[in-house]
């Protein structure tokens, strides 16, 4: 069992609390909240979710026999397409049942993290903004970096389309809507839009998420 100084640093370092397997459920919580952060280093006002963080971690529960299922909480603006593609891919390989859960918000990146699971719920008055590649920087203004934005743009939508029900046409049709926001293009889905649109399974909290995992786990257990 975790020491309290254990907990704490957990808390402190990756805002989570480890899993008492021995007397718990052996279901572990991994939050992606504020940015994503990939190989930049953000400031240090800013909330970040550190993606080298989280891989190992992915790693070591997947490794791990007392854990039996994976919740991941999202409040996150998105950030590195790169970092959140990676987390997304890791997750969807995780042998173990996975559930998300949306709340506040799963902008940009965030989406393909929120479909990535086995089941996805988001909560009432959560949001998901889905939009164009964006990048920071100097941008040349060559055919190949329209063609390199392109590339991964499809990467996106070939990772959501694949691992929720939405069709790529559709995706697309969201992500370059330019009668949604204000100066950008993009879509806005709050809720339950995000289930009609076939993004996210259902809606609803906590007690629904953890219900579900519960339900897959035993499933799961009773199929071996």
């Amino acid at each position: 069992m975790p020491s309290e100084n254990e907990k704490n640093n957990q808390i402190k370092e990756f805002g989570q609390v480890p899993v008492n397997t021995e007397e718990g459920s052996g279901i572990h919580c991994i939050t992606i909240i504020g940015q994503v952060e990939g190989h930049v280093s953000m400031p240090p006002q800013n909330k970040t979710t550190k993606y080298e963080h989280i891989i190992p971690q992915l790693v070591a529960l997947s490794d791990d026999p007392k854990i039996k299922g994976l919740l991941v909480i999202l409040n996150t603006v998105g950030g590195d397409v790169e970092a959140g593609l990676a987390l997304a891919e890791l997750i969807a390989s995780f042998e173990k049942p996975v559930v998300s859960l949306v709340l506040g918000g799963a902008h940009s990146i965030g989406v393909p993290i929120a479909v990535s699971s086995d089941y996805s719920f988001i909560t009432p008055s959560a949001t998901m903004t889905i939009h164009p590649v964006r990048m920071n920087g100097t941008v040349l203004g060559v055919v190949q970096t329209f063609e390199y934005f392109d590339q991964m743009q499809e990467r996106i939508v070939e990772f959501v389309s694949s691992n929720s029900g939405i069709s790529p046409e559709r995706f697309r049709e969201l992500m370059l809507d330019t009668g949604k926001l204000a100066k950008d293009m993009g879509t806005i889905l709050v809720g339950k839009q995000a289930v009609e649109e076939k993004i996210i399974h259902e809606v609803g909290g906590l007690k629904e998420a953890l219900h579900k995992l519960h339900e897959m786990i035993l499933a799961k257990e009773g199929e071996v």
